[in-house]
């Protein structure tokens, strides 16, 4: 349920073809005068690598990863402490961007696609500094055509949809480069293996960093659980949420003609039916609180973003929560 789409689409960004720079150009500049001036400090990421050089030690409290319990300091004070860490100076950062077709929809201020790719630019500003490395894997329902230049798609992935994989590499030129493959990305119809895409970020092993997801995350849960849950072994793991308020109730517009932009199937709702739209309601609830205990068992850090709000304030909100649960000493 929850993934109809309306046959009118909303006005959009005009996020992808020949006018992506001109949106990337426009997306960097709000992201740089937002993110720069509620945010000091120069790595101040969504999520920061733990780093690997040992600092002091602290007492345990709730929340803390007990895989760096210092247990010599535990057994000499009778209390739990954890070893704290000192942060990396490089981080590597790899995002799964979701592209399927249920991302083209969209009724508030933006397309889901726009909001995944502004998603994407937020968290290019906020890693790629200091040397940081940021690549990506793309997945989406069709075929997509290599790509001239260094941003060459791997060869298609079995199963439904297509994977393509853009490598991690440093500097802000590059990074432009990544998010212009991802804006640049043809939605086609059907929905991209998003078990698949987030196990690409585990293949081949690599050095403890950064993974974010980034998907409306309809596909079961049972589909792509497992993967987070094995990625968050080895990396701290961000999943962004891309929801529309249209997912989440119907509005008592009468009959609605609606598409599934996966399938493309039409549909005619009678929406002036209110048991329609609270049943309606209810299976959202319970679809949204499916997919946010999943990810709280998986241990990753939940961010949820809507079409019709400011994205980038509810980025800016998330990451001061972030550091301030640092400064109390919790991981979460």
């Amino acid at each position: 349920m929850a993934r109809a789409a309306a046959v009118t689409p909303p006005t959009r960004l005009p996020a992808t073809g020949d006018r992506s720079g001109a949106v990337l150009a426009r997306l960097q500049l709000m992201v740089t005068r937002k993110l720069d001036g509620l945010l000091q400090g120069d790595y101040a990421g969504l999520l920061p690598g733990p780093g690997s050089e040992a600092g002091e030690s602290r007492e345990y409290r709730p929340g803390d990863d007990v895989r760096r319990m210092d247990w010599p300091v535990t057994a000499r004070t009778t209390l739990p402490h954890v070893r704290r860490t000192v942060a990396d100076r490089e981080l590597e950062t790899w995002l799964a961007v979701d592209l399927s077709a249920s991302l083209d929809f969209g009724t508030g201020r933006w397309l889901k696609r726009d909001v995944v790719v502004a998603a994407a630019a937020a968290l290019a500003h906020l890693t790629v500094r200091g040397g940081n490395r940021i690549g990506a894997v793309v997945g989406t329902g069709g075929p997509v055509p290599a790509r001239a230049g260094r941003w060459r798609g791997e060869a298609p992935a079995p199963g439904p949809g297509t994977l393509l994989r853009l490598p991690a590499r440093a500097g802000r030129k590059e990074a432009q480069g990544l998010l212009r493959a991802i804006a640049g990305t043809e939605i086609r119809p059907g929905r991209s293996d998003l078990g698949a895409l987030v196990d690409m970020l585990n293949r081949p092993p690599r050095r403890r960093g950064v993974a974010v997801v980034i998907s409306d995350f309809l596909a079961p849960p049972q589909q792509w659980g497992r993967p987070v849950r094995k990625l968050r072994v080895r990396h701290d793991v961000l999943a962004i949420e891309v929801v529309d308020p249209r997912e989440l109730e119907l509005p008592d517009v009468g009959v609605l003609p609606v598409v599934d932009p996966e399938t493309g199937e039409l549909h005619e709702v009678q929406t002036a039916d209110p048991g329609l739209r609270r049943r309606y309601a209810e299976a959202a609830t319970v679809q949204r609180a499916a997919i946010a205990a999943e990810l709280r068992a998986a241990g990753a850090a939940h961010l949820r973003l809507r079409t019709d709000r400011d994205w980038l304030l509810d980025m800016v909100r998330f990451v001061a929560a972030q550091r301030h649960a640092r400064t109390r000493g919790t991981t979460r």
